[in-house]
């Protein structure tokens, strides 16, 4: 088979990139080369921000209840299309089929509820502030705005921040990660049937010189990202210096406390999901297992038992519940974190490393990993490792669990799991994480609540999804009128 080239689409049309640069895109199941992708340019930029500029104004004209019917018409698009954009996403990203399909339908509940506009965008008045005089806001469009997105969840996060930005009247630019370039491209395949005006939705494909490229770009009135720490801090800078608007989300170290009253046989699916789903490649994923007092040895023997019973292999096969993890270098990242928590002292209770699936010989597979008897201050208790990898504190009672989680350099979820009412509203009130589960594995708010940690998980003050978007992507023009 030939092996297709991505290209951008902007304005409505599917154009070739500029670059001369060309990458290539992997299935990590097989290790095979599925398709390339243009690391694209400035010039690339400069084309899709001039065409979502100039037609910022036509939509922004448009009336909301005008856009809204656009996002339920893609809805119903989706929807025809669901298993094929799953499908696409396992391919080249390496998830488990179900585990694809849950993060298509969180991409097509936040087009739902982005449909909600008429409500979600009123402003609000009061009369006779002074005598005679009255005074209300309106939320107002921008103009262009871009999102930044990563490679863990190729479908879902570009639609966290798309509906909401364009539903207000804006204009919009995605860049996917250059490592999964398909799921969005056959996604904007789908767009390009629904017939939205031209220039309303842009995609440019890329790498650094187009997220440079967006970041200094003086047309664009703010950027939407959700990748690692350090990439968010650089982002959040770059927009500080170019006075735009920014959400910017990095990484995790998130911590699951296990107190000594938790039901262990209903925790665990949960739990398993937490760790090992999306192969540890996820910014809610579980990195930190935290057993209270003597819950310690129970939960270990179950929770290693869960993990051997779980199938790993080719994500395209329905029983799998783990695949690979993204790329060959990011393998080879995981590994070296495994290696460097046996050298400072942690107990390896089970070793994923040398994990093969027969079927798929040249896959980028890590077994599930555990450690026990780890401590606070080990690299594999501190950096984001974004792998089948399970690090176990040992913890005393509540107080040391809360003590943890508030020392990390990370504040994007925390969870807890107990019977115990007190504890619970003990463990939510103090801790700095701003999602935090109960008795739930994956802290993963809904559509129509708000996305985003704290401290290094976070940058800016308004988060992805929910009310918080519309006022992202919006401006609050104040009038204050008075008639003689």
């Amino acid at each position: 088979m030939a092996i297709p080239q991505m290209q951008n689409y902007i304005n409505g049309e599917w154009v070739s990139s500029q670059s001369e640069t060309i990458g290539d895109v992997w299935c990590p199941a097989t290790g095979g080369k599925i398709a390339e992708v243009a690391y694209g340019t400035q010039a690339d930029v400069d084309l899709a921000v001039k065409a979502a500029k100039e037609a910022f104004p036509g939509w922004r004209e448009t009336p909301p209840l005008s856009r809204a019917r656009y996002l339920f018409r893609i809805k119903d698009a989706f929807e025809e299309n669901f298993e094929e954009i799953a499908r696409t996403l396992t391919r080249e990203q390496g998830k488990a089929i179900d585990e694809s399909r849950g993060e298509v339908r969180r991409m097509i509940e936040n087009v739902e509820h982005a449909t909600g506009v008429t409500t979600l965008m009123t402003g609000y008045t009061l009369e006779d502030i002074a005598t005679g005089i009255d005074c209300y806001a309106h939320r107002q469009p921008m103009g262009v705005f871009a999102a930044i997105v990563p490679y863990n969840f190729p479908a879902m996060v570009a639609w966290w921040f798309l509906p909401y930005a364009i539903v207000s009247g804006n204009t919009f630019i995605v860049k996917p990660s250059e490592q999964v370039p398909m799921t969005q491209t056959k996604i904007f395949e789908i767009l390009d049937e629904v017939g939205l005006p031209e220039g309303v939705v842009n995609m440019v494909h890329g790498s650094r010189d187009v997220v440079n490229g967006l970041l200094d770009h003086p047309d664009i009135e703010g950027i939407s990202f959700v990748g690692s720490t350090p990439t968010a801090k650089y982002i959040y800078q770059r927009c500080g210096e170019t006075g735009k608007r920014v959400q910017s989300l990095g990484g995790a170290k998130n911590i699951v406390a296990i107190m000594p009253d938790a039901d262990l046989d209903a925790a665990m699916p949960s739990l398993i999901t937490s760790f090992f789903g999306c192969s540890g490649q996820r910014c809610l994923s579980g990195s930190v297992l935290v057993p209270v007092g003597d819950v310690a040895d129970e939960l270990l023997e179950k929770f290693t038992a869960a993990a051997k019973a779980m199938k790993v292999g080719d994500g395209l096969e329905e029983f799998t519940a783990m695949g690979p993890v993204v790329s060959a270098a990011h393998k080879k990242r995981v590994l070296g974190y495994i290696e460097k928590g046996i050298a400072e002292g942690a107990d390896l209770i089970m070793d994923g490393r040398n994990f093969t699936v027969p079927e798929c010989p040249d896959g980028f597979f890590v077994g599930p990993t555990i450690f026990d008897n780890v401590k606070p201050d080990m690299t594999i208790a501190s950096e984001e490792i974004f792998g089948p990898v399970v690090s176990t504190i040992r913890a005393k009672n509540l107080d040391e669990v809360i003590d943890l989680i508030n020392t990390r350099d990370f504040a994007n979820a925390a969870c807890i799991y107990t019977q115990n009412g007190a504890a619970v509203r003990k463990f939510k009130y103090q801790v700095k994480p701003s999602m935090v589960g109960v008795n739930i594995g994956i802290a993963a708010p809904m559509s129509f609540f708000p996305f985003g940690g704290a401290g290094n998980s976070m940058f800016g003050d308004l988060k992805g999804h929910g009310q918080e978007a519309l006022l992202f992507y919006t401006d609050a023009k104040v009038v204050i009128e008075r008639w003689f």
